[in-house]
């Protein structure tokens, strides 16, 4: 009886072994599922990459205003439909609005005093750019009246971020409220323009456009503190320079000390404009520098833009990506646009 008792005792005490161990074995996962967990997270952080395609100046003279007048309104979708297939695969497009879209109510004009229809607006929104930068040296062509319709017609626009002239310095100083999100990747872009072809800004309203001097000490901290308060909030800041001499294809000693001073204090895209022809594309330190993307839409016939270099502009695109924190520019391309007009 004793022995059959304790077979009894050694049974019970073997099952119990048994289901503690089947137990711990359903508990451990199986290689192929860490595996596949881990390949998960991989992917996941891969995925926080946006797209970004730039182009440069919307010069919208005479010959294109006229050639897209369509019975009482204007036709602009036409020009662009070859690279709007290119610009719809970007999540990020911007371009620079060189002539202001002060609308037709006041009447279009062409040079030297540029005034442009909102139209042009409404075919580059088709077209699928969403950022779009409006401190040139031809904002303050047509005066206050002008810029106050321009910014009527771009804050209209949903989605679209539309910066460098304002209505007021409430507009203006609301920076922190034009930070965006992408994919998991936070994005900012300021615009400043070295001036504006000798026509004031009134003192009392210089939130019309934002203006860089570069010997001009205040101006210079204005744009250092716009910085400071963006810089920490975002992954990506980019500046969108109206800058240079026209028509030279080799930057400024000004444009480059500039740059310099951009990149110095966080930025980490320069965007250049105003030149009409292309400048080359560099790195400082980790700043990728655009010196100039030239016209992306003109019909300029002046003497200074023979061969057709006024007709070239460049198309830069690339691949911002965001892994542990740290942001990587990659996939940079430039690749040549040619604005065809008889």
């Amino acid at each position: 009886m004793k022995k059959k008792k304790l077979n009894i005792k050694k049974i019970i005490i073997l099952l119990l072994f048994i289901i503690l161990l089947l137990f711990i074995i359903l508990k451990i996962p199986k290689k192929e599922e860490i595996k596949e967990t881990n390949n998960s997270e991989i992917k996941e952080e891969k995925e926080q990459s946006i797209t970004l395609a730039m182009v440069g100046d919307a010069l919208i003279n005479d010959n294109l205003y006229n050639d897209a007048k369509k019975d009482n309104s204007y036709d602009f979708k036409p020009y662009l439909k070859l690279i709007k297939e290119k610009i719809k695969d970007y999540d990020l497009a911007y371009y620079n609005q060189e002539t202001i879209l002060g609308g037709s109510s006041i009447g279009l004009s062409s040079y030297p005093a540029f005034n442009s229809p909102w139209e042009v607006g409404d075919a580059m929104i088709d077209t699928g750019f969403n950022i779009v930068s409006l401190a040139t040296n031809h904002t303050m062509d047509r005066g206050e009246e002008a810029i106050l319709l321009s910014r009527e017609y771009w804050n209209k626009q949903a989605n679209i971020y539309s910066i460098g002239s304002y209505t007021s310095y409430e507009e203006k100083e609301n920076i922190e409220n034009k930070i965006y999100e992408k994919n998991g990747i936070k994005y900012a872009i300021l615009n400043y323009t070295y001036g504006t072809n000798g026509i004031k800004v009134p003192a009392n309203k210089t939130y019309l456009v934002n203006l860089w001097e570069n010997n001009n000490d205040n101006y210079k901290q204005t744009v250092i503190n716009d910085i400071k308060r963006l810089r920490n909030k975002v992954d990506i800041l980019m500046v969108a320079m109206h800058w240079g001499i026209e028509y030279t294809h080799t930057p400024t000693a000004l444009q480059k000390e500039t740059a310099k001073f951009l990149s110095d204090n966080g930025v980490d895209i320069i965007i250049g404009t105003h030149p009409h022809v292309i400048e080359p594309v560099e790195f400082i330190n980790n700043t990728l520098v655009i010196y100039s993307l030239g016209n992306f839409i003109s019909a300029q016939t002046s003497d200074s833009c023979t061969n057709y270099k006024c007709n070239i502009g460049l198309l830069t695109t690339l691949k911002i990506i965001k892994e542990n924190n740290n942001i990587k520019l990659d996939n940079i391309e430039n690749e040549l646009l040619y604005t065809y007009h008889n």
